[in-house]
């Protein structure tokens, strides 16, 4: 891998976790007019499945059953469980907390990968010391200088399957983008991921009316969610992670509460602090090493 293509991969990822920062200004929206966390994720995800059938239908199934068995895998953990596990978190929990939590997914992602491929991919010491230096920049940006807690064990416990969830993708993705290209895996994610939300609409059902659908507001948040925060991100997301590594593609979401605070304070007008500055520093500190020494 050339320096100028690393610098391309680690520009992408930085872009698609900047975009997924913001994603939560179009979710809060469509939540106020009405439509629940799972709605929205059908929605998103069933409008990005869409538009990746119409560029890439040649093949439709993997060449195994445990291939297409993965696939399924991918849209659970990187989809439907994932996203159910991160919204239904919020009701129980605060924002902080699950803030925490989920964006805690690069070091269990960097151990899975350690435990799964202990043959090829060795736990480098110096590494692990610039994972926990990102994440403890991630704690500092979240808590923004409020360090105050609350517990709540099942909304905690919640977060902390969507950051499992997460975690296992990364896994996962490591595997498949070895046998296929990201275009098809992608497409798999999001069918599969609409497939596997299905039965929870037998314990709470009901959908958007077309009326609702089709406000200005609500249409337009659901087609930056479905066609560049799902379709697009999802795409270079896992193209991302082909090129990368697990490892070093999944520390790219250590930045996504920096995005966030960043957006906010542009839209909403929340201020930027110095223990935002302190946080973002060891971020990037972090990933710097973890990039540096990561071979995989």
């Amino acid at each position: 891998m050339s320096k100028e293509s690393n610098y391309l991969y680690h520009l992408v990822a930085f872009v698609t976790v900047a975009i997924w920062g913001t994603t939560f200004v179009s979710t809060k929206v469509l939540m106020l007019n009405g439509i629940s966390p799972a709605q929205i994720f059908t929605l998103r995800f069933s409008i990005a499945y869409v538009l990746m059938l119409c560029f890439n239908h040649k093949r439709m199934f993997c060449r195994s059953l445990k291939d297409e068995a993965r696939m399924m895998l991918l849209g659970i953990t990187g989809g439907s469980l994932y996203f159910l596990n991160e919204n239904e978190a919020m009701n129980f929990t605060t924002a902080t907390n699950t803030s925490l939590i989920v964006c805690s997914c690069p070091l269990f992602a960097t151990l899975l990968v350690r435990l799964v491929y202990k043959d090829t991919a060795r736990i480098n010491t110096i590494q692990m010391l610039g994972s926990l230096l990102a994440f403890a920049g991630m704690v500092v940006v979240v808590l923004n200088g409020r360090f105050v807690l609350h517990l709540a064990p099942a909304g905690d416990a919640l977060a902390f399957t969507a950051c499992i969830c997460w975690a296992f993708y990364s896994l996962l993705m490591k595997s498949a983008s070895g046998h296929y290209g990201a275009a098809f895996i992608t497409r798999k994610v999001f069918f599969y991921g609409v497939l596997t939300i299905l039965p929870y609409y037998l314990i709470k059902p009901g959908f958007p009316s077309l009326s609702m659908l089709t406000q200005p507001v609500v249409l337009g948040n659901l087609m930056f969610l479905g066609c560049l925060a799902s379709m697009v991100c999802f795409l270079t997301w896992n193209w991302c992670i082909s090129k990368l590594g697990a490892v070093k593609a999944t520390t790219w979401v250590y930045f996504n509460p920096i995005t966030t605070m960043i957006f906010a304070s542009w839209v909403l007008g929340e201020k930027i602090t110095p223990f935002f500055l302190m946080g973002a520093a060891c971020i990037l500190t972090g990933m710097y090493v973890v990039d540096k020494k990561t071979k995989e």
